[in-house]
């Protein structure tokens, strides 16, 4: 059932502004990244979303494609971002069948609560390989069309429009905040997404040349997504929410319109940044993990293992 439109966007963004253009994300049946989409969609983007799960990758296309009259929306399941090979051939098929790639969103990310003692060689490395191997595969996957498009909708200095109508060649990466201030429980996470952080800073110095911008979009604590019902217990839910700054945890329209801003002809002198979109929650001394039951450092000093995490077991 299509989503109302105030619950993945703001009415201050004027319709057409993405008319023509194509968006492939990662993830993108995932909560955040599918309410960038749709902000793009209703603003005349067609998409091409990739996932894991074929049911729920392609139903969730189906869905968006009823956003806007004439959407048109692909849905590619049974893509393996730490696999180049799927990624290459989803982006190929993206080109084909929807004329282009202006936009990318790596959104594919992996999360769990687990200390480092209890966390295993091998769950590091899938984390690694999902997050930071599976946003290297998907830029290079996409990178001929981004720097095409890039070419393309480059900004004339002088007049400050574009050669040619619109914008392109832009790449959004989705990391956390996590790496700011360091967080027990999250070590492996916090690594991924700063090895992504960088990885967006070169893009932008190696590609900024050639009409690509590339920037970094870091969601604090957001309602109603896997990671905010992980990580935060529903017994510590209410006082966590009172203790922000702004009294509210975030929502995903206010990720969606970060990613309309940067991709718009708003950000076109923005890139290599990191928009933080949390409230000023990474001001805060605490975190997910002193809430509840996981008491620092008195959690970590019992020896015990962080229990029942969805997806995930203390044996791997």
């Amino acid at each position: 059932m299509p989503l109302a439109k105030n619950q993945y966007m703001s009415d201050v963004w004027k319709d057409g502004i993405f008319n023509n253009k194509v968006v492939f994300c990662t993830g993108g049946a995932g909560t955040i990244c599918s309410a960038q989409v749709r902000a793009l969609i209703h603003l005349g983007a067609n998409a091409c979303i990739i996932g894991r799960n074929v049911e729920k990758t392609e139903s969730a296309a189906r869905d968006m494609a009823t956003i806007r009259p004439g959407a048109k929306v692909i849905g590619i399941g049974a893509v393996d971002v730490r696999k180049f090979d799927d990624l290459k051939a989803a982006a190929e098929r993206c080109v084909k069948e929807l004329g282009a790639i202006d936009f990318v969103i790596a959104g594919a990310a992996g999360n769990f609560l687990a200390s480092i003692e209890q966390l295993s060689v091998n769950a590091f490395k899938s984390v690694m390989d999902i997050d930071i191997l599976g946003s290297y595969n998907t830029l290079k996957a996409t990178l001929p069309y981004l720097i095409e498009s890039g070419k393309k909708h480059k900004m004339d200095s002088e007049t400050l429009q574009p050669f040619s109508g619109g914008t392109g060649g832009r790449i959004i990466f989705v990391s956390a905040t996590l790496h700011y201030r360091g967080m027990p429980f999250q070590a492996h996470v916090s690594v991924a997404k700063a090895g992504i952080d960088s990885l967006s800073n070169s893009v932008a110095i190696e590609y900024g040349p050639r009409g690509m911008t590339s920037n970094i979009i870091s969601p604090g604590p957001i309602a109603q997504t896997e990671g905010l019902d992980r990580l935060l217990p529903s017994d510590a839910k209410a006082a966590y929410i009172k203790s922000q700054p702004l009294g509210r945890v975030g929502h995903v329209r206010d990720i969606a319109d970060a990613t309309v801003y940067l991709f718009s002809e708003a950000g076109s002198y923005v890139t290599g940044q990191t928009l933080v979109v949390d409230g000023a929650n990474w001001r805060m001394s605490g975190g997910f993990a002193t809430n509840g039951n996981l008491q620092y450092p008195d959690f970590l000093l019992s020896g015990q293992e962080v229990a029942n995490v969805t997806g995930k077991k203390s044996k791997l």
